[in-house]
């Protein structure tokens, strides 16, 4: 058993945020899943929204951060993320992050989709790997924190669960948590911040990297902690169409930048669907672009920047320039080929404004939370932002509530029992294919009764099938993550077909208008699994 003060469980931008930020007061262990370098922060492009320059202000950022979510944020929680944001990101340049610049004193800023003034920090189309480095740097420096790599959460330790009586509210003690030596050990702690980033691999087509399993929401959600919005699934709209490009993002910065969404015959068709036209919010453009594809059975449309002047792709977007080259593409000369990927989940764990959930010591931050700022739709790079702002105010919340009252539970140590070594892995690839195809093809981009009922019983059998593998064999990484996608897939089919209107991300044909009042949908794991609005 290992005894830490925090307990970090995902080494992305919340949870290196936090971790450097408890440090100060006690150690912390930080849990990669994979290597220090995979995560949806690494992988992001846009940048980090923030006000600060003399045409911007705090309340266009809360307006397009509003209209953006379609009537379902929490304005409260949109005041203090656009709010505290600037100074979140003036610690991300103390640090030593090498955001682009026009000249010595001036940042170069980039506009995306729905904002309506340029305030997107970031680094050439790499902002995110950049951030990540910077942030590990820090944290390796310190010597109260640890990093565990390749060391995979299984689930959450809660008093009730072992047996503790006398408690009114149930408490997260730590996680059981499966090693790179086969072997399953107790990380046992005073707070436990989850922070495993979103469930994109839940889906056949998406941006995310391979780690991103929606281990974080499926875990809180079996220990008790409430999930919402799991039906607000973004698709982003422009990711490389080629067999072997595994679905690469192409940021919506290059929109930003004038790049134009064309029909495969060069026919520019956004015009017709938004006055904001490429630049609307990703929802309609997502939309957009499936419609076309469908109405004219076509496998993609086209991105075209290949307008602006001669070396302006290559020094602005030097990754997507390069990246294009090596499938045989010329971003700068040539329309390149594009389609939609799931790429952010808006739903997941229900958290207050300090990232605390309804179970005491456990707090959720990143894209595994549901702190109600981005409602039915996230704007663009407000992602990055919400992640330090929430970070920060967990561990001060954190560390002004800490305590030392861990050490005195007995947590029994994992339980094998009769599990064998499995002579069928193929279950595990069947089980994974079978559920990212139904989710993309029942769960997608546009949806209806129909094929939300089939998704649930098909998914439903495949998680009895992997409930009885996981119990009869010993356990792996493959099969913790197929574990988990199930459960996710479970969330977000149920909540979806909970609300009966289109709204944001959630589309469906059977309710093509949107409710009067629209509000949250929340789903508690119970014995009756019940789904609540409000």
């Amino acid at each position: 058993m290992y005894h830490f003060d925090f307990l970090v469980i995902g080494g992305g931008i919340a949870g290196l945020t936090f971790a450097l930020k408890v440090a100060q007061k006690g150690t912390v262990a930080v849990l990669f899943k994979h290597g220090y370098e995979e995560s949806s922060t690494a992988g992001a492009q846009g940048g980090v929204a923030a006000v600060t320059s003399a045409d911007d202000n705090y309340e266009l950022h809360i307006e397009d951060t509003l209209t953006a979510g379609a009537g379902l944020c929490k304005r409260d929680v949109v005041e203090v993320v656009v709010k505290e944001g600037p100074e979140r990101v003036k610690e991300l340049i103390e640090m030593g992050a090498n955001f682009d610049k026009i000249d010595d004193s001036t940042y170069h800023l980039h506009r995306e989709g729905g904002h309506s003034r340029r305030r997107i920090y970031h680094l050439a189309d790499a902002t995110g790997y950049e951030i990540q480095k910077v942030l590990l740097r820090q944290a390796e420096k310190n010597k109260n924190i640890t990093f565990f790599n390749h060391a995979s959460a299984i689930d959450l330790i809660s008093a009730k669960k072992i047996g503790v009586k006398g408690i009114t509210r149930d408490r997260i003690l730590g996680a059981y948590v499966y090693m790179n030596d086969d072997t399953v050990k107790i990380f046992a702690a005073n707070k436990i911040l989850v922070a495993t980033g979103g469930a994109g691999k839940v889906y056949l087509y998406t941006s995310n990297p391979d780690v991103a399993t929606g281990d974080g929401i499926a875990m809180c959600y079996r220990a008790g902690a409430p999930v919402a919005n799991m039906e607000f699934f973004q698709f982003h709209p422009t990711c490389l169409y080629h067999p072997l490009a595994k679905s690469f993002l192409i940021t919506e910065a290059l929109r930003g930048e004038g790049a134009q969404l064309k029909r495969i015959n060069g026919e520019r068709f956004m015009p017709k669907y938004h006055e904001l036209a490429e630049l609307a919010p990703r929802d309609i453009v997502a939309r957009a672009i499936d419609h076309e594809m469908k109405v004219h059975g076509e496998d993609h449309v086209l991105l075209d920047i290949s307008y602006r002047e001669d070396g302006f792709v290559e020094k602005h977007f030097p990754t997507i320039y390069e990246k294009c080259k090596q499938f045989g593409f010329n971003l700068a000369k040539a329309p390149i080929p594009v389609v939609p990927a799931a790429h952010y989940l808006c739903g997941g764990v229900v958290t207050d404004l300090h990232g605390a959930t309804n179970l005491e010591n456990l707090y959720v931050a990143g894209e595994t939370a549901c702190t109600g700022l981005h409602g039915a739709n996230r704007l663009a790079s407000n992602s990055l932002l919400e992640g330090l702002v929430f970070a920060h105010r967990a561990a001060e919340h954190a560390l002004a509530n800490l305590t030392d009252d861990h050490h005195g539970y007995n947590i029994p140590p994992w339980n094998y029992g009769d599990a064998t070594n499995s002579d069928e892995a193929v279950v595990i690839s069947q089980n994974w294919d079978e559920i990212r195809r139904l989710m993309w093809n029942y769960v997608g981009i546009v949806r209806s009764n129909k094929r939300l009922e089939r998704a649930l019983r098909r998914n439903n059998l495949i998680h009895d099938e992997i409930n009885e593998y996981y119990w009869n064999f010993k356990i792996s990484p493959d099969l913790l993550e197929l574990r988990n996608i199930s459960v996710v897939a479970d969330v977000i089919i149920r909540s979806a077909m909970a609300r009966h209107e289109s709204c944001g991300l959630h589309y469906t044909l059977d309710y093509p208008d949107k409710s009067p009042e629209i509000k949250d949908t929340i789903l508690y794991n119970d014995s009756t699994a019940t789904i609540e609005h409000g």
